[in-house]
């Protein structure tokens, strides 16, 4: 076990953004608040044969890249991990991570390394689920993030990530709380600010009363936002008063505007979402002449965007409600006589899916964090046995976009080492600055297709 005296130099980042070191007996210490380079002193939490959780008690020899946190409750508030570490080495530190990712799971190198995409620091968490605690001891309501590796929820009255105008709001939506009559039944306020439009979810475990509406309704009033209520899963929420404008965000440079509902999944970064789009579509290089399937279609993210470039899209999706609002989506952008929807559990794709889908000259991949194992193994499968789907043709160029560095790089050794494609291109995307969330875009090329 490491002793209190004993002073460790921090090696690296983990992907927890926990600086990891070796103590004298060689174990690993995975130290809460530490940067690379550092020498410090820790306590340790917790310890298993192999390794040992720690935080810092002190600090020596520290790093050129410690930066002062921009945020007060930073250290209390669980929202953000590396507010102490400079912007710049926090995209590095996410590409290297990407980069070890594909080397270590994969066993896959990417033949040429995209520039990280990056975009501003702060203010740009439009997505959040906020909780919401009535704290009878305290004789006072918080509203915010949970406190770092707490259920309580952190004592915060501002937020540096959030919009500014959505960070104004905390303090006031504690007094709204606080004068509820429910207050105490009130569990969380789920955020979407549109481009034109913020929309608070009020989650609620008792019907509300009647002045209990009128309060919000006072609220929105005066705040300019729009409140939907939610009193059972996601699929029972519902606008509080009709009218007013929608719910939406655009992509200016393909002509497109997306509604969604605010419990709808959309990025939570929209500013790094159009640069990302715009990436990826460049990426893929689709023609008027070419047909793309686009797999874990969403809203129709990517699929709307492509259609205004390639002659045919299919979008394919595991719900059938996302199915049908990808049609609407499709419908209002005037695109939808070239896209086509599909609904199926994406999880249990067989070689016989694929065939049954027809063959594209390209896919676009943007899969939930669990990542598409089962696509990637079917496309493995029919590339190692022909038989399993005569005629079936893989696609020249696959362009994945993933929010989890693992299951990419578990995806990619199976493209690349099953499936017959080379990975061309990879790099990290900063979707959440000051987390050690790493979002990233990789490109496969079918090797036989360039014979």
């Amino acid at each position: 076990m490491t002793n209190a005296d004993e002073w460790l130099k921090v090696e690296s980042l983990d992907l927890e953004a926990q600086g990891v070191a070796h103590n004298a007996e060689g174990k690993v210490v995975f130290i809460e608040g530490a940067l690379p380079g550092e020498e410090v002193l820790v306590r340790v939490l917790r310890k298993k044969n192999n390794w040992e959780q720690a935080e810092m008690t002190s600090l020596r020899s520290e790093s050129s890249q410690r930066v002062r946190p921009q945020c007060p409750f930073f250290g209390t508030c669980g929202g953000c991990k590396m507010q102490h570490f400079h912007g710049g080495a926090q995209v590095a530190t996410k590409q290297r991570a990407l980069e070890d990712a594909l080397w270590h799971l994969g066993k896959v190198k990417a033949e040429r390394l995209l520039r990280p995409i990056e975009g501003p620091a702060w203010g740009y968490r439009y997505r959040a689920r906020l909780s919401v605690r009535f704290v009878a001891k305290k004789g006072k309501v918080l509203v915010g993030f949970h406190e770092r590796k707490s259920s309580y929820v952190a004592d915060m009255e501002t937020c540096e990530v959030l919009p500014p105008h959505v960070s104004a709001l905390l303090v006031p939506l504690r007094e709204l709380v606080a004068a509820m009559e429910q207050r105490d039944r009130l569990p969380q306020i789920e955020l979407a600010v549109g481009d034109s439009v913020t929309a608070l979810v009020l989650r609620h475990l008792e019907p509300l009363t009647d002045g209990d509406l009128a309060r919000l309704r006072d609220f929105a009033a005066a705040h300019q936002v729009q409140w939907w209520l939610q009193s059972k899963g996601p699929d029972t929420v519902k606008r509080l008063d009709e009218g007013g404008a929608e719910l939406a965000y655009a992509l200016p440079e393909f002509g497109i505007t997306m509604p969604y509902k605010p419990t709808d999944f959309t990025q939570v970064n929209p500013h790094i979402n159009r640069v990302l789009v715009t990436r990826a579509l460049r990426l893929l290089e689709a023609r008027a002449d070419e047909r793309v399937i686009d797999w874990f279609c969403g809203l129709g993210n990517f699929t709307l965007p492509l259609a205004t470039q390639a002659r045919e899209v299919l979008g394919i999706e595991g719900s059938e409600t996302l199915v049908q609002r990808s049609r609407e989506n499709a419908a209002l952008n005037g695109v939808a006589a070239k896209t086509s929807f599909e609904a199926r559990n994406l999880f249990e794709l067989t070689p016989a899916d694929l065939a049954a889908f027809g063959a594209a000259d390209k896919w676009l991949v943007d899969p939930p964090r669990e990542g598409a194992f089962a696509l990637a193994k079917a496309l493995a499968d029919l590339h190692a046995d022909a038989s399993l789907a005569l005629g079936y043709v893989a696609p020249r160029r696959i362009v994945y976009v993933s929010c989890n560095p693992a299951t990419l790089a578990r995806d990619a050794g199976l493209l690349v080492h099953q499936a017959g494609y080379r990975c061309s291109l990879a790099g990290a995307v900063n979707m959440f600055p000051h987390t050690a969330h790493v979002e990233s875009m990789a490109v496969f090329d079918k090797v036989d297709a360039e014979a």
